[in-house]
């Protein structure tokens, strides 16, 4: 089998009712595309998701450890590719978006490509105090590190495997996304948002609004002033 081109990266944590589908969705997404594989990071689920990922083809990476930014750093660590796409498990992020995405980074010059959910936000995707986190953290986000960025938060990334070297990546929770596409944009590396889909959840909603929201906010301070440790590897 050809070594795979590109590595998608999903983090879980009981996803039985939607990984099924979003495995599907890539599937079908990247059927005549480069070689690909998919790495499920998961964080111990109790329920079949690990079973369903196996029997759709994935290569399943445990990582007891919680946290958001723990299992893409674990997944990261894992993946072949060099090109690494992140979805969420939920169903939310469009697999269809995905060769455009990486076609940006292969032949267009990207070097980092992020998601804009706000662009083509279904009903009942966001809700209203997330929404305005959402807002106020993109807010900041532009503030503090002077880039006309449109959705600072958005889990849906394309990137060359490569730059990961480049990065400073120390956060293990929710704020991990924040940090690396300021990583990105402190390096001078290119970094394009492009517009996307995002869809309703399907399962249990993890996100906590406003806690998550206030603890990215003081992130992002203590990331701009430098007030965070150095990263330790992955």
């Amino acid at each position: 089998m050809d070594a795979p081109k590109v590595s998608i990266v999903i983090p879980t944590m009981n996803e039985e009712a939607s990984i099924g589908r979003v495995l599907d969705e890539v599937a079908a997404a990247m059927r005549g595309q480069d070689p690909y594989e998919v790495v499920v990071v998961d964080t111990a689920s109790r329920d079949r998701t690990v079973e369903i990922a196996m029997a759709k083809g994935a290569r399943v990476v445990p990582e007891p450890r919680r946290g958001y930014g723990r299992a893409y750093k674990t997944g990261f660590a894992a993946a072949r590719g060099e090109v690494i796409v992140t979805l969420d498990a939920d169903l939310t992020y469009p697999a269809s978006q995905i060769p455009e995405c990486v076609r940006y980074v292969t032949t267009e010059g990207a070097d980092f490509v992020s998601g804009n959910r706000f662009a083509d936000l279904a009903p009942g995707a966001m809700s209203g105090m997330h929404r305005l986190g959402n807002r106020i953290l993109t807010a900041a986000f532009r503030l503090l590190f002077g880039f006309p960025i449109r959705d600072s938060q958005s889990g849906m990334w394309v990137f060359r495997r490569a730059i990961l070297d480049e990065l400073e990546l120390v956060h293990e929770g929710m704020a991990f996304s924040e940090e690396l596409k300021a990583e990105v944009i402190r390096k001078g590396l290119a970094f394009q948002e492009v517009p996307i889909e995002y869809r309703e959840r399907v399962g249990e909603k993890k996100i906590r609004s406003v806690r998550d929201a206030f603890t990215n906010l003081v992130w992002l301070f203590r990331k701009r002033l430098g007030w965070v440790p150095r990263a330790g590897g992955a």
